[in-house]
């Protein structure tokens, strides 16, 4: 049994160490065969882009041949060679990790960058060149290129960019006016990226750049044509991440027991990933697997934390990019997202900084960095939707953030223990009820205009998701044959309670229907625990509840 390679991102380490790798190289091959040399491809964080680019780098490097067979002796392209293979000097990149506190900061540390990915290329092509750290980073890029020329008269570079758009993408989070003065039409990253064009009319033959979001792409790059972005391009939909195939592969040789235990968990959490509209199958995160797996090994059970908290702290940066796109829309698409409603938009391929988002630049921005993927197709127009259970959760997190905010309102940690013991053991929604009587309070006169049932849901709906021990279902999740919210405990042994709820809600004005809402809600209750998905539910307490603007009716149905 090999070690699971979770959080290994170099591919001659992970093969010398004797990790196990889910075969990737076919993509190699792929990759070549384009008639474009210059590449782009955008994934999530923590997907497994940077251990592809290692992949990339040690079977062109010419250094490195050698060690061919025993890095790609056991691999489709050791089995199925380019003409390619060892023939370049690798010149990589990586600018991830930049200090993005001010300009300063950014300009030094993307120099700094700059500087030691030259260091280790000089000394690796053993390449006389001094690199003169007085000079700018578009200025010492273009010293090498031209030491280069003439010392490797007839070689070639091959360019690795990985996270080209990393601190590009803090700026934009958090200090838009300085983002656009680095990228601008005189900034200094600006230039840097018209040398590396300079140079591929001469000794660069070839471009791999990775990164999440085309923001930068068009900002940092006019003037010099990438060539092929082939994010959403269906050859590629399976590149990096697992499918579930590979994923069962890899259990099988690790000799993981209870896969029918674990499955159905990763899958809920970590799987429903597609970003071609005709890509075959859904895409597991790679990294989370293997986080979730390597826990699974080491304690003998199901880890309590189902999301690396690493893993976890790169997606909470969900709400400054929300934050980019204003107005009543981006509520209204959040809504959306959190209850499992389908968007219907089309994808921005790049991203213009100095206009004001737009909704369409909104929902492709959650498209890049995985909080929406593609499930479908509506004439021609892709559908989105939340891929899984962790997203959505990072979305019921970032709305009660949210609704905290307009109502001067914070829920505690000891509040949420209180109605978790409440829910669980009495099946009871008094503090709840209260906490939701509480933002409907302190919410203006204004909000009330777009409140409807599905507004009043969605409050309950994220407060629960942030409690531990349920799980939660809506309507827009399973079909509207269900109930409104069916919240069940996760641990089905403990004999926690379990309860249904059908929402309603009236207008101002419209108090004197309220006897009929609720008839109404309690006819559709009595109909949802005859279905057999429900019926057998133990221990299942059923609400009945209709909003008139900040008051609540709560009527049990026995």
């Amino acid at each position: 049994m090999r070690k699971l390679p979770y959080g290994i991102s170099n591919y001659e380490e992970l093969i010398d160490d004797g990790y196990y790798y889910v075969d990737k190289t076919k993509y190699i091959e792929k990759l070549e065969n384009l008639a474009e040399k210059r590449v782009m491809f955008l994934r999530p964080r923590k997907f497994g882009k940077t251990l592809f680019t290692s992949m990339l780098e040690n079977y062109y490097d010419i250094n490195k041949k050698s060690k061919f067979e025993k890095l790609y002796g056991k691999t489709y392209i050791g089995k199925h060679q380019t003409k390619l293979r060892n023939s370049y000097n690798i010149l990589k990149f990586n600018f991830s990790g930049i200090d993005t506190q001010n300009a300063t900061s950014t300009i030094k540390g993307f120099k700094n960058k700059t500087i030691e990915s030259i260091k280790l290329f000089i000394s690796r092509y053993k390449i006389d060149f001094y690199i003169n750290e007085a000079k700018e980073a578009e200025e010492i890029l273009n010293s090498l290129f031209t030491a280069f020329n003439i010392q490797k008269e007839n070689e070639k570079i091959y360019v690795i960019i990985d996270e080209y758009d990393h601190f590009a993408n803090e700026l934009l989070g958090f200090n838009t006016e300085q983002f656009k003065t680095l990228v601008s039409k005189n900034g200094k990253v600006r230039k840097w990226y018209e040398v590396l064009k300079q140079g591929t009319e001469t000794i660069v033959d070839r471009i791999f750049i990775t990164g999440v979001a085309p923001i930068t792409q068009d900002s940092l790059t006019s003037g010099f044509n990438i060539g092929k972005d082939i994010t959403k391009d269906a050859r590629f939909n399976e590149m990096i991440g697992f499918t579930k195939e590979e994923l069962l592969t890899l259990m099988n040789e690790q000799n993981i027991q209870q896969k029918e235990i674990l499955l159905p968990i990763m899958k809920e959490n970590y799987d429903g990933y597609k970003f071609s509209v005709t890509g075959k199958e859904k895409i597991y995160n790679s990294n989370m697997c293997l986080y979730f797996l390597n826990e699974y090994e080491a304690i003998g059970q199901v880890p309590k934390n189902i999301i690396d908290a690493n893993i976890a702290s790169d997606y909470s940066k969900l709400g400054k990019m929300l934050e980019l796109c204003k107005g009543d829309r981006r509520q209204e698409i959040i809504e959306k997202t959190v209850i499992g409603e389908r968007i219907i938009s089309q994808i921005t391929e790049k991203f213009n900084p100095e206009i004001e988002f737009t909704d369409k630049d909104l929902v492709s921005m959650l498209y890049y960095l995985g909080y929406l993927t593609i499930v479908g197709e509506d004439f021609g127009m892709p559908e989105l939707k939340v891929p899984n259970k962790v997203m959505k959760e990072m979305y019921a997190e970032y709305f009660i953030k949210i609704l905290s905010n307009d109502t001067n309102l914070t829920i505690k940690e000891e509040k949420y223990n209180k109605i978790a013991k409440e829910i669980a053991l009495e099946g009871k929604l008094d503090t709840i009820i209260q906490l939701v009587k509480g933002y409907l309070n302190n919410l203006s006169n204004r909000d009330y205009i777009q409140f409807n049932e599905k507004y009043i849901k969605l409050i309950f709906y994220c407060i629960i998701m942030n409690i531990d021990i349920f799980n939660v279902k809506s309507e827009m999740e399973i079909n509207r044959k269900y109930p409104d919210l069916l919240i069940m405990p996760k641990e089905k042994e403990k004999g926690y309670a379990s309860i249904i709820i059908e929402f309603k809600y009236l207008k101002t004005g419209e108090e004197s229907k309220l006897k009929d809402k609720q008839q109404e809600a309690k006819k559709q209750i009595k109909e949802y625990v005859e279905l057999q998905e429900i019926k057998n539910i133990e221990k299942l307490y059923k609400y009945t509840i209709v909003a008139v603007n900040d008051e609540i009716y709560v009527e049990e149905i026995n």
